[in-house]
């Protein structure tokens, strides 16, 4: 007879943090009014009114999304900003088109400013994304100042009701994870109306699904924003929740 303890019946298992894998194809990219400008602008490619756009948003707009659109659709290559120090600009341009993604404060100012030199000559395109307008990332460098103030500049904004809740259920596929209209619709009601709100919130709530292998439903997802809430009353992305008249659960 063993004399060790018995096994809890329920044992929570804690999932692996892998990262979702987000469906970059064009049809998958959700248009809005919030996000219109942009998504017109990119696709109107090669008819740009310069050769240089910057697409400008907050976390989680969909910037990568587009340059991912972009990309395919003229044979560019993406360039993370942190990666311009290691690449040759004259060759990279040669190739053809360039998304440089995350440009932002502590970029290598003259690595872009010789890879937009590079794509001048060559007569390639490029596409920057970044969460702030330059003038808002302290650069030193006048001639790289200079060329940027020169771009053609797009903005993506927080999106609306309706947008948010399109972005929520496609945050959700991109997870492989079923949730029902009606949880989908609460959370958009009841988090801050902010794509990084979403990000946020979608990861907490799968994430609890599946260590307590149970199915997103509305009282889950009303008992993972209220704990947040009081164990945080200041945590970014997420608010008060408040009873649904209609149905209380």
């Amino acid at each position: 007879m063993s004399t060790g303890s018995a096994p809890p019946s329920n044992p929570r298992q804690l999932p692996l943090a892998l990262a979702a894998a987000p469906r970059f194809g064009m049809e998958d990219f959700i248009v809005g009014t919030a996000n219109a400008a942009a998504h017109d602008l990119v696709l109107a490619w090669p008819d740009w009114p310069g050769p240089v756009v910057l697409l400008i948003g907050p976390e989680g707009a969909g910037k990568s999304h587009l340059a991912a659109i972009w990309a395919a659709a003229a044979a560019a290559t993406i360039l993370p900003a942190g990666d311009l120090a290691t690449i040759d600009p004259v060759a990279l341009a040669a190739r053809g088109g360039v998304a440089v993604e995350d440009a932002g404060p502590g970029l290598d100012e003259p690595a872009l400013f010789h890879l937009l030199n590079a794509a001048r000559e060559a007569g390639s395109p490029v596409l920057i994304t970044a969460r702030a307008e330059p003038v808002a990332w302290g650069l030193g460098l006048p001639d790289l100042v200079s060329r940027l103030r020169a771009a053609t500049p797009v903005r993506l904004e927080e999106p609306d009701d309706a947008l948010l809740e399109a972005v929520i259920g496609k945050l959700f596929a991109d997870r492989q994870t079923m949730v029902d209209p009606q949880v989908v619709r609460f959370l958009a009601r009841r988090i801050e109306r902010s794509y990084g709100a979403a990000v946020r919130t979608v990861e907490r709530i799968d994430r609890e699904a599946l260590a307590a292998k149970a199915a997103i439903t509305r009282p889950l997802a009303a008992r993972l924003i209220a704990d947040a809430w009081s164990r945080e009353p200041h945590l970014p992305g997420l608010e008060e929740t408040e009873p649904d008249e209609h149905n209380p659960s």
